[in-house]
């Protein structure tokens, strides 16, 4: 048993300041808020606090094709009609939105879950945090589902040059599946992911009978799940199949994957988890005293995964918190208890009327805060036009 915990947290502010559209449900802000609740409650006193390094283009190119983050470094809004073809060949457009600082935002939490690799394999710390990274679902030649680079392969490429073999699990509401394509061929690496599956819920992919193949076989582990799962069900699930995975797989380091629209009440999630119930997982993972790199991932009711990340913070570093939100910046979004704690089934649920909102007849003069605005925001699983509709299968009424 290890004394105390070393622990590495890797933040730039600017990777919070980049935005992704009007209609978008990512919300890149959502690092803003975590990283200000974790300087409120003290916890930056107790951890090497870092920015990192901006990943170079042939730091990228160790997963992804040279070409596509060429495309990434070039693209611009302005630019981005010239170049119809290469916009569909990877996967760019309307859940992927080309917007300004895309390349530099890649680099920032693709930088960060590198540096957080890197600092665990020199024996720097015992546990490396990168909440801006998790972004599971980008392929090696294209985006996909609001992630254009992914840091998570990239970062276990990293641990794979000190590790025999790295453990990666997933405990975000929609499939790993980037990460599990990445290595689904190769037994170094050991992917287990939590997810909703069915109902054309995205991207589609985790189906248990999904193994691995070749060297890779029996080395992809799915659990697909149903809509409300609660925290009795699945942290039970999650101690007894990872357990298992530790005991057996014997890993030289893990990577969590902690996605908050697992959460009760999130946008785009379907699952029925209390922040506690999310928090237990890495307090588990945590005591197997093996290097542990924690990243983000989903959550897109912005002032819960703030809540969520926070809280884990503090499990990490074996720090209560108290459940009265302190003073900071961003204090009016976790209006009106200011609690750190929400039981599931009951977490600020999205709003279930949308009021008329027409950008076109606002004054132009008049700036609208960005919680206004994203109050206006309609739920994507209700009112989306896209290839991941949920009700794309049903008649017209």
């Amino acid at each position: 048993m290890r004394s105390k915990d070393k622990i590495s947290y890797f933040y730039d502010g600017d990777v919070g300041s980049v935005y992704f559209g009007p209609n978008h449900p990512m919300k890149p802000h959502r690092l803003c808020m975590t990283h200000h609740l974790v300087l409120a409650y003290g916890l930056h006193s107790k951890m090497e606090v870092y920015r990192p390094h901006k990943a170079y283009p042939v730091e990228l190119a160790q997963f992804h094709s040279a070409d596509y983050v060429e495309f990434l470094n070039r693209i611009t809004p302005e630019t981005q009609n010239l170049f119809p073809s290469e916009m569909a060949r990877y996967n760019l457009g309307e859940d992927c939105p080309v917007f300004d600082n895309l390349f530099e935002f890649c680099q920032i939490y693709a930088g960060g879950t590198i540096d957080a690799a890197r600092r665990l394999n020199n024996k720097l710390c015992d546990i490396a945090i990168n909440w801006a990274g998790g972004l599971h679902h980008a392929k090696k030649c294209a985006a996909s589902g609001f992630c254009y680079i992914n840091d998570l392969v990239l970062g276990i490429l990293e641990l794979l040059k000190y590790h025999p073999r790295v453990l990666y699990i997933d405990i975000d509401v929609h499939h790993g599946d980037g990460v599990e394509e990445a290595f689904y061929f190769t037994d170094r690496v050991m992917t287990v992911s939590f997810h909703k599956y069915g109902d054309k819920f995205f991207p589609g992919t985790g189906d248990m009978k999904d193994t691995g193949e070749r060297d890779g076989r029996f080395y992809s582990i799915n659990v697909p799940l149903k809509d409300g799962i609660d925290d009795g069900s699945f942290t039970r699930l999650f101690k007894t199949i990872i357990s298992k995975v530790v005991e057996t797989y014997l890993p030289g380091a893990i990577v969590l994957q902690c996605g908050a629209d697992s959460l009760a009440g999130d946008r785009l999630g379907c699952f029925n988890l209390s922040i506690d119930g999310h928090a237990e997982c890495v307090r588990f993972v945590k005591k197997f005293n093996l290097p542990l790199l924690v990243t983000g991932g989903g959550g897109y009711t912005k002032e819960n995964v703030a809540r969520c990340w926070a809280l884990e913070t503090g499990v990490l570093l074996d720090t209560e918190l108290p459940n009265e939100i302190p003073d900071n910046d961003y204090i009016k979004y976790f209006a009106p208890d200011y609690s750190l704690k929400l039981p599931g089934g009951h977490i600020v649920p999205p709003d279930f009327f949308i009021p008329d909102f027409d950008e076109d007849e606002q004054n132009p003069d008049e700036r609208v805060n960005q919680h206004t605005q994203d109050k206006h925001i309609q739920r994507d699983d209700e009112y989306y036009e896209g290839d991941h509709d949920n009700d794309n299968h049903t008649d017209d009424a």
